[in-house]
């Protein structure tokens, strides 16, 4: 089912999601006329904590889903909480996999998410791929690879006791110690694939300059299943020199921009937009970890990376995995829309075109 990242609106308490579904989800629902409206749950781990101490609270909250029109199909739990404060940057990162707050915050959501599924559902709860890559040791590798076979186990046993399948959906980020999908693939066959696979973020796979279906073959090869689609899309600008004053704009303080260059020597990293004015020679084309709207129709010299997306969905086999559009970014665009509700229900209608040309293909 096509779902949207509830990340984009901030709450951090039960009454604050009630809110978001009434006020955001349900209207999103009745401007696309559908019945059913797919939603992928972000949970601040307070939230998650209240909720798994509360069955009767979970209950309740699946009622409200259900009178709403609405489906909790996959939950996103990279971010643990605090994810509209002012300023998060690094911080998204923590805890890491090394610690065992992310392994309880990841278990609590997948209990939740198992009784909030429609009936005969699967789920999906994507994840952080194990942190930022400094500091990272020998230490730290055996303890994520460690609180990773814990969280297959914790599923294998979720599972046998409610009949409710959750996969964990580990997601390659720019600057990360998974930074591709190439170093992903190179790490996840050590876990227990039956329960933990990929989460393919377009806009992270378009930063990466990786050609989409060339990466949806080596994933199809490797083993380990594409278990969730964030369906997103990057800033590409073609002269990032010309274009500097365009691109200032979305330098914005809340969160990390990762920007990526192009040269005949390879791709150039730098670890946000900022510092790449200064860091990067500005010679070839770039592309930055900034979630615009995914239908966005840019003219000008900076423009959303689209066809990453397209060629992505175009490869993927059948069934498809969930597929969930995740803009967080909304209110820290440059121009922020007046009515969010309308851009989100825009960037849905888009993604289920593409998903529509996908099956005439």
């Amino acid at each position: 089912m096509l779902s949207y990242c509830t990340n984009v609106h901030p709450a951090e308490d039960l009454d604050g999601v009630r809110a978001q579904l009434a006020e955001h989800a349900a209207p999103i629902r009745k401007k696309l006329d559908v019945d059913v409206l797919g939603v992928g749950l972000w949970l601040a781990a307070d939230v998650a904590e209240q909720l798994s101490a509360d069955p009767g609270a979970v209950r309740g909250l699946k009622s409200e889903l259900d009178g709403l029109g609405l489906a909790a199909v996959t939950f996103n739990a990279f971010p643990h909480r605090g994810f509209h404060d002012p300023v998060v940057k690094h911080r998204v990162y923590e805890p890491r996999w090394t610690e065992p707050q992310r392994l309880h915050h990841t278990l609590r959501c997948a209990e939740i998410l198992a009784a909030l599924l429609p009936e005969g559902g699967r789920g999906s709860i994507s994840t952080l791929p194990l942190g930022w890559r400094t500091p990272w040791t020998t230490r730290d590798e055996d303890a994520a690879r460690r609180n990773l076979d814990r969280a297959a186990a914790g599923l294998r046993e979720l599972e046998d006791r409610t009949g409710r399948r959750v996969r964990l959906a580990v997601e390659p980020e720019p600057g990360c110690l998974l930074d591709t999908v190439a170093d992903a693939l190179a790490w996840l066959p050590g876990c227990d694939t039956d329960y933990i696979g990929l989460c393919l973020d377009t806009c992270h796979l378009a930063v990466s300059f990786a050609d989409p279906a060339a990466t949806v073959r080596a994933i199809t090869g490797s083993g380990v299943d594409v278990v969730k689609v964030q369906a997103s899309a990057a800033l590409h600008v073609d002269d990032p020199a010309a274009a500097r004053g365009e691109l200032a704009r979305y330098a914005e303080p809340r969160y990390l921009h990762q920007v990526r260059e192009r040269t005949a020597e390879g791709v150039r990293c730098c670890d946000d937009l900022p510092q790449a004015f200064d860091e990067l020679p500005g010679t070839g084309p770039w592309r930055v970890h900034f979630h615009v709207p995914v239908h966005w129709a840019a003219e000008g010299p900076v423009r959303p990376t689209t066809d990453v997306l397209r060629d992505a969905l175009a490869a993927l086999a059948d069934p498809l995995p969930d597929v969930e559009v995740e803009t967080y970014t909304w209110n820290v665009l440059p121009e922020p829309p007046e009515d969010l509700a309308d851009g989100i229900a825009a960037e849905l209608r888009f993604t289920r075109r593409l998903l529509d040309e996908r099956s005439t293909r």
